[in-house]
């Protein structure tokens, strides 16, 4: 009997028909239907944490140019305030003017400009795990808002259905075809699904917030009931999914930037072996002289790391470790990576096997045998306790196979993301309504 109403309460939240909640429900609700495209594509337009990390990104870009730019050109230039002691003319410079430049001939601008390339691609890895962070938390709580209004219209229906019994069992009792322990039961049952209904409406607020906080809007803000949304089952080889997610992953590819980039300062410790010379030109001009000019001077400067081999051999060894300690750390990413997706693999395969033997079985069973039950008792034939479960409140509390198919779209849609090229994730940015097509 258990497994007959737990099925049952299940038939309605599996089909999340249209019209399955009125006013009452909830008062953060709004007439209008609430599409998860729409969602998905406020929450990318719109998210603090999605826009904050698009700001670091551009700021990571702009690393770039700074790390590849020569040294700034270096001018300076003197006078003579006063000489407290007699000269000859032309013996002493009075005014100097100079300019210097560093000139990078061991290329170390190039190999700093690199590796901040490598850090912006760190960065725009995490835009991405930020928009797939906010993206799933936001289905998540779409699928979670349908699922209550589901499981509320389904109270209601309970409710009335226990009330008519109510009425049913008074009047047989005022009879004495039936006992009061009966009315009292079904009075006390529809009393019960009135203080879960409360818990539930609680759950529609709390999935309201959400979805309004991922969306920047105010939390108080009425959303409309979420629109159906069928259950998504496509075929795709593991070996398919496994390269995808290697190559496209944003944690694997943060990984391989982050190796990338101790790879260029290893590079560069290496080349601060190799001076990057000053060169200097110099005018000068002698006292009492009528020239502007009196003549010109030019060097040339550099510093000497040899003679500090200790300093630079230990920052070599120093980025070789970090070096080293980022592959290590790449080779872990991609495991945790191979292992994630065989974990969502199982999820979304166990998740689809509930679905279909709850739609094809369990349900259309539980929806005969109820009407059969329900038919026994308004013919007198059987008991109010022997149709309706005492238990019914715990079978209501526990809707983890009504949300199956939906947890299910949920986690295919975010690993679907997560393995997206990059060059499609670019584009898509560009135009937020292909992210949707699923």
């Amino acid at each position: 009997m258990k497994t007959r109403t737990l099925t049952l309460l299940l038939l309605t939240t599996l089909s999340l028909h249209a019209g399955h909640a009125d006013e009452s429900v909830s008062p953060g609700a709004s007439s209008a239907r609430l599409s998860l495209t729409d969602v998905t594509r406020t929450v990318l337009a719109r998210n603090p944490a999605i826009r904050e990390a698009q700001r670091k990104w551009e700021a990571a870009k702009q690393r770039i140019k700074q790390e590849g730019a020569w040294e700034d050109l270096r001018v300076s230039g003197g006078s003579t305030v006063h000489r407290y002691v007699d000269v000859a003319p032309n013996s002493f410079t009075d005014q100097t003017l100079s300019a210097e430049q560093t000139i990078p001939i061991s290329g170390k601008n190039r190999v700093r400009s690199r590796a901040a390339a490598a850090d912006a691609i760190a960065a725009f890895e995490a835009v991405r795990r930020q928009e797939l962070d906010a993206v799933a938390k936001a289905r998540a709580a779409y699928f979670r808002l349908g699922n209550a209004y589901a499981q509320i219209e389904l109270n209601r229906r309970n409710h009335t259905s226990l009330t008519q019994i109510a009425e049913i069992s008074r009047s047989r009792y005022e009879v004495g075809t039936q006992n009061a322990a009966d009315v009292l039961m079904a009075e006390t049952e529809a009393a019960k699904l009135l203080e879960r209904r409360r818990d539930l409406e609680r759950n529609v607020a709390s999935a309201q917030s959400q979805l309004n906080v991922l969306m920047n809007r105010d939390a108080f803000a009425p959303l409309g009931i979420p629109a159906d949304v069928e259950a998504l089952r496509v075929e795709l080889g593991v070996a398919r999914l496994r390269a995808l997610a290697l190559a496209n992953q944003p944690e694997v590819r943060t990984a391989r930037a982050r190796a990338t980039a101790e790879g260029a300062r290893l590079q560069l410790a290496h080349r601060a072996w190799i001076p990057d010379p000053s060169l200097k030109v110099e005018g000068q001009r002698y006292n009492e002289t009528a020239r502007d000019l009196s003549e010109i001077n030019a060097g040339i400067s550099f510093n000497v790391p040899w003679v500090n081999a200790g300093k630079y051999s230990a920052a070599i060894r120093e980025a070789r470790s970090n070096l080293e300690a980022a592959q290590a750390a790449t080779e872990r990413t991609e495991s945790e990576a191979v292992g994630a997706l065989r974990d969502a693999l199982q999820k979304a395969e166990t998740a689809h096997h509930h679905v279909e033997l709850f739609r094809d079985q369990l349900v259309p069973q539980a929806r005969q045998t109820f009407e059969a039950s329900q038919l026994a008792y308004e013919s007198g034939k059987a008991a109010f306790g022997e149709w309706w479960p005492r238990n019914v409140q715990s079978a209501i509390s526990k809707p983890k196979h009504a949300s199956t198919r939906l947890i299910t779209r949920s986690r295919w849609l975010n690993w679907k993301r997560s393995s997206v090229p990059t060059s499609e994730f670019l584009r898509n940015r560009r135009n937020p309504n292909e992210n949707n097509t699923c």
